[in-house]
């Protein structure tokens, strides 16, 4: 059987997920939710769907989610049982209705293949539940190597609750402890896969929420989120760098450096400094050290007002 494992905490959206779960053309999955101390009590919504579809609920008296999101996501987990796939689902996603049928009609297939990372096509949805997206379609058999430089390159999106993990898998490596678990699915998605691949199912959609009220959509936690991305892309260097090509080092590269301008410091751009020097050699690193010396200059002159009078000279001298 395929684990469905909810991290609860808001009641707003909780309603559609649950209704997402009832109307599953399949049956063959069981629920495990598991409350993070919510001022939210969700027992009425949940009393509705008992008999509907198989689910435990336990409340958790202490609140984990507030200081480590991956460690709730870890504590629901272990309320499992004995099925071998494990999917953790947001309480404000929902799923498309075919979607564990989908599953259970490939899971052989992915398990001789020696899979341990699944994931479902997409489409955002807002506050209302409209669509806010086209449909993200992802290669069936591709490396998450490979998916990770497209999503850093805008060519795709991925969250968590679209995936479905081998439980054994999950548990040998166990999730990254990033900020506001910001990047720690996609950390989750290499270790899991130890860096190979990743089985895509097309043929169903999983609904992704974006709203004022996740962390996605919170624009508050920019910083933390900030954090957490600079922090992934090291360890990728740091734990893993033969596993990327140089084209994919160059690309981790460039999101390191636009991830360090939005949260400068000395620190941060030291370790900028060493990892180009590491991944990309001395003629790159040089060529980086130029353009940030310049980009310094031109920041410098803005600041104290001078820059449209020298950026006007800087046009004279160079047309002649």
């Amino acid at each position: 059987m395929l684990a469905i494992i909810i991290p609860y905490f808001k009641l707003t959206f909780f309603k559609a997920t649950l209704q997402s779960l009832a109307v599953q053309t399949c049956q063959d999955f069981k629920v495990y939710i598991g409350d993070d101390a919510s001022p939210e009590d969700p027992s009425m919504l949940l009393e509705k769907y008992k008999g509907i579809f198989d689910f435990v609920y336990h409340r958790f008296e202490t609140n984990l989610g507030g200081t480590s999101l991956t460690q709730q996501w870890e504590r629901c987990i272990a309320l499992s049982k004995e099925e071998d796939w494990v999917m953790i689902l947001g309480d404000d996603d929902v799923l498309g209705k075919n979607v564990v049928e989908e599953f259970q009609k490939k899971k052989d297939s992915i398990t001789q293949e020696g899979i341990n990372v699944v994931r479902f096509a997409t489409q955002i949805i807002d506050e209302k539940g409209k669509i806010n997206s086209a449909i993200y379609l992802h290669t069936v058999i591709e490396k998450s190597t490979d998916f990770l430089v497209k999503k850093f390159s805008k060519q795709t999106r991925s969250s968590l609750s679209e995936y479905v993990f081998n439980k054994r898998a999950l548990i040998s490596k166990g999730f990254r402890n990033f900020p506001v678990a910001w990047h720690a699915d996609d950390m989750g998605v290499l270790e899991f896969s130890d860096f190979d691949n990743c089985y895509s199912i097309n043929e169903s959609l999983v609904y992704v929420r974006l709203s004022l009220m996740n962390i996605t959509g919170d624009v508050s936690l920019d910083d933390l989120k900030n954090s957490a991305t600079f922090e992934f892309c090291k360890v990728l260097f740091e734990e893993y760098s033969p596993r990327f090509t140089l084209p994919q080092k160059t690309i981790i590269l460039k999101k390191l450096e636009i991830v360090f301008w939005n949260i400068p410091s000395l620190g941060r751009y030291g370790i900028l400094v060493v990892h180009y020097a590491k991944q990309l050699g001395f003629k790159k690193t040089i060529g980086f050290l130029v353009s940030t010396l310049r980009l310094l200059i031109i920041l410098f002159l803005k600041k104290v007002h001078l820059f449209p009078s020298v950026h006007l000279i800087h046009s004279k001298l160079y047309k002649k």
